[in-house]
């Protein structure tokens, strides 16, 4: 194997060079999805550069392993799923020293692909695909036919994958967003449940231009006929975040089943979420109203506070601690608090993008928060709420927003 990539002669002339790059940078390219794209710029550099095969192989989330993703020539690596860990053979070289690596004799190198061996492919040139510092994944050209490959040949064969790498950041990030916007519409509750003696409305707005996030809300009823209110932040954004949003949510739902105190059921949650994703945290408010609705415990893993809102009295923040978020492992047991909930009063919950601006502290926007919220009908409030506090401007971080009134109860009046 050759690793003196820096310094072999040309043999191609200016035109020819200039040929080359007019070849795979043809503005034409822009229009093909990145499928077809890959298939049209594999068969290019493989007619270039006279070789046998060419393939990209990209980084898998975990970036321990990159897999065969597109081959123009043996399309078997593709095919049979072929796998190369990072650091180790021919492509995870490339991708661990992040450098164009030449083989000049694939028999008496330590290639691990088997297709390429089994084919009889003698000599090989690989490249990184990179962005932004991030290896995206490895695009390699090889030959039946020994092969001295040329300092024109890495130039040309880096152009290619530069391509390849802005092609599949913004096909990828394209992607996520749309997949991460899937996810959590089929995640956000479509429709409130009914409850008697209770009225419900929720708002949620993406932030960072449209960018999906971690936030959301959740109402429902236990057997018990108790009715569940939760409301969350996972940190980051994207589909991952989207994602752990959707397990989280799933595993309140799980533990509310077991157990009554809304502590227990974080500190269950937590002891999830650290044991199987270490490197996640989220904020959470999880309460449960009583039978009667006049009282509703509520647990907050390092969740924003609710407000509350009686008639005749200004609105103002719950007097709850927070608990580490989940994620964090806390230094002694979560708590519960009990917070009472007369006729006609409101709770609002709400994600910390509602009242963090960058420009105030945030007992700014809470105090805005508080001075906005009433007991009127949920929808009223939650518009109120919005135009004070998003106004017209779109939010820079993601909001998650939830009214929850208690109504007058209907007794057992004759209609």
């Amino acid at each position: 194997m050759s690793d003196d990539v820096t310094g072999l002669p040309g043999e191609v002339s200016v035109e020819q060079r200039l040929q080359r790059f007019s070849t795979v940078t043809h503005a034409g390219l822009n229009q093909l999805e990145i499928e077809g794209l890959l298939d049209e710029l594999l068969q290019r550099v493989r007619d270039l550069l006279k070789a046998d095969t060419a393939a990209v192989l990209l980084i898998n989330e975990a970036e321990t392993h990159l897999v065969a993703t597109a081959a123009a020539g043996l399309e078997e690596e593709v095919h049979q799923g072929f796998r190369a860990p990072v650091g180790r053979g021919f492509a995870g070289q490339i991708a661990a020293e992040r450098r164009p690596v030449i083989i000049d004799d694939v028999a008496s190198s330590h290639v691990l692909n088997p297709v390429l061996r089994s084919k009889g492919i003698r000599s090989l040139l690989g490249v990184p695909l990179l962005s932004q510092g991030r290896v995206l994944g490895v695009l390699h050209v090889g030959t039946l036919e020994a092969r001295t490959f040329t300092q024109d040949d890495i130039e040309l064969l880096q152009l290619v994958a530069d391509r390849i790498s802005l092609a599949s950041e913004v096909h990828v990030s394209k992607a996520e967003r749309a997949a991460a916007r899937v996810l959590q519409r089929s995640l956000l509750p479509s429709r409130l449940p009914a409850v008697p003696d209770l009225a419900l409305a929720a708002r949620y707005v993406a932030g960072d231009n449209g960018a999906v996030g971690g936030d959301w809300y959740d109402v429902f009823t236990l057997p018990s006929g108790q009715v569940s209110v939760a409301i969350g932040d996972v940190v980051g954004r994207g589909l991952r975040a989207a994602a752990a949003m959707g397990r989280i949510r799933s595993g309140l739902r799980a533990y509310a089943l077991d157990v009554e105190d809304p502590a227990e059921v974080l500190t269950r949650l937590d002891q999830q979420l650290r044991h199987f994703e270490p490197n996640q945290m989220a904020t959470l408010l999880y309460g449960v109203f009583d039978p009667s609705l006049e009282r509703i415990d509520l647990s907050s893993a390092g969740h924003p506070p609710p407000v509350l809102a009686v008639p005749d009295r200004p609105s103002s923040p719950v007097a709850i601690e927070p608990d580490p978020p989940l994620g964090v492992a806390p230094l002694r047991p979560r708590r519960t608090t009990t917070v009472s909930v007369p006729e006609g009063g409101l709770l609002c919950l709400y994600t910390d993008g509602l009242i963090e601006r960058r420009d105030a502290p945030i007992d700014v926007g809470l105090g805005c928060l508080c001075n906005t919220v009433g007991t009127r009908e949920p929808e009223i409030e939650c518009s109120a709420v919005m135009t004070t506090l998003i106004g017209s401007l779109p939010p820079s971080d993601d909001v998650a927003l939830l009214m929850v009134k208690r109504q007058a109860s209907t007794g057992d009046a004759a209609v």
